[in-house]
């Protein structure tokens, strides 16, 4: 990423690799929402952490975004699944 002095954001010079968190309560329901919303692009998930009293699971997503229309899609895309709690 680059440092854009005009508006103070960093420019990110795409394709880049991009992380999503997840945070849902069914990890297989999590895992099933990925597959639906990346379908065709390749992606890596990790498990990331389970809540203390077993409530929450939360992923990695590690994709490849080719602009940031195409991220700000998939972050969408899983901000509106009805198995995505959070997402970061």
């Amino acid at each position: 990423m680059i440092q854009d002095s005009e508006n103070k954001r960093p420019k990110i010079e795409y394709p880049t690799e991009w992380q999503y968190k997840l945070i849902g309560r069914d990890i297989d329901k999590l895992l099933k929402a990925v597959e639906e919303i990346l379908p065709g692009l390749e992606y890596e998930v990790k498990f990331s952490n389970v809540s203390r009293n077993e409530k929450y699971y939360s992923l990695n997503v590690l994709v490849t975004v080719t602009s940031e229309a195409l991220r700000d899609i998939i972050f969408q895309k899983f901000s509106s699944h009805s198995e995505v709690k959070f997402v970061l």
